[in-house]
């Protein structure tokens, strides 16, 4: 381990610490295991884990941060929550993962007091400030820390941290929400997230790691990372794809040649 993630690494446990105890919001991502991890270390009892089972969330997310819990020996609390019955979040504003932070973050923050577990933190890191993410404004709204960013983390330090903890989750590609793969503006319903999520599965289960199904109406846009393009447009591969994802309702499907970037629904925002 470098100096520099040594000394990061100390602020961390440093500011969990003193915390005398924490409720972490736990996703199943690299981040929030990350932080869990190191929240138990530092805090043992005092601190537990709270999970959100949302209509956005993939089940298999929710299954590694059961996973992940019950092999650390770390309280954990699952909290059932229906976002698309939050006001205007089903008609899909820009603000709309502000919208949805606000009371997700709200019900865990009742939630930790409920149990007194101590303030309730997240795994966004130094490079969740870049981009366009409305969601930030949120959680310093309602008080919520970060104690990844406080302490210095990027997402390439939280990966090597994760990675000299043994924790498998360090490899594991980036996610979000599955409202964000529908253009601002298109209204999000249970159909079509599962039409996604179960699209995505398709992807991973032919090998892609990091994938993305952006929906555009009738249109599924496929991102992968760019090395991987020239094996999605194999003819064994892309029939298969092309044939599941109209089952799955979807008249076009589409490689987008760019290939895989986070937040690429934002490029359309001035």
């Amino acid at each position: 381990m470098g100096a520099d993630l040594a000394d990061k690494r100390a602020r961390l446990e440093e500011l969990l610490a003193g915390m005398g105890g924490a409720a972490v919001a736990l996703s199943g991502g690299v981040d929030s295991t990350l932080l869990a991890k190191v929240a138990h270390d530092a805090l043992g009892d005092r601190m537990v884990a709270l999970t959100l089972s949302l209509a956005g969330t993939p089940a298999a997310e929710i299954a590694e941060a059961r996973a992940f819990c019950e092999a650390e020996g770390i309280s954990r609390r699952v909290i059932e929550f229906d976002e698309l019955a939050i006001p205007g979040f089903a008609d899909n504003p820009p603000d709309r993962c502000y919208l949805c932070k606000r009371e997700l973050f709200r019900r865990m923050a009742e939630e930790a007091a409920a149990l007194c577990a101590g303030p309730l933190v997240d795994g966004s890191n130094t490079d969740d400030e870049g981009d366009y993410r409305p969601g930030m404004r949120a959680l310093a709204e309602l008080g919520v820390r970060s104690p990844l960013r406080e302490a210095g983390f990027s997402k390439a330090d939280v990966r090597a941290l994760a990675r000299e903890l043994g924790l498998a989750a360090w490899s594991r590609p980036s996610a979000a929400c599955l409202s964000s793969r529908i253009p601002y503006g298109e209204r999000i319903d249970r159909e079509r997230l599962r039409a996604i999520e179960t699209a995505e599965e398709l992807l991973h289960e032919l090998g892609f790691a990091q994938v993305r199904v952006r929906v555009h109406g009738n249109v599924a846009r496929i991102e992968v990372e760019r090395a991987e393009l020239c094996r999605l447009a194999e003819e064994s591969v892309r029939d298969v794809v092309a044939a599941r994802l109209r089952e799955l309702g979807f008249s076009y499907v589409c490689a987008d040649l760019v290939g895989f970037r986070s937040g690429s629904m934002n490029e359309v925002l001035a």
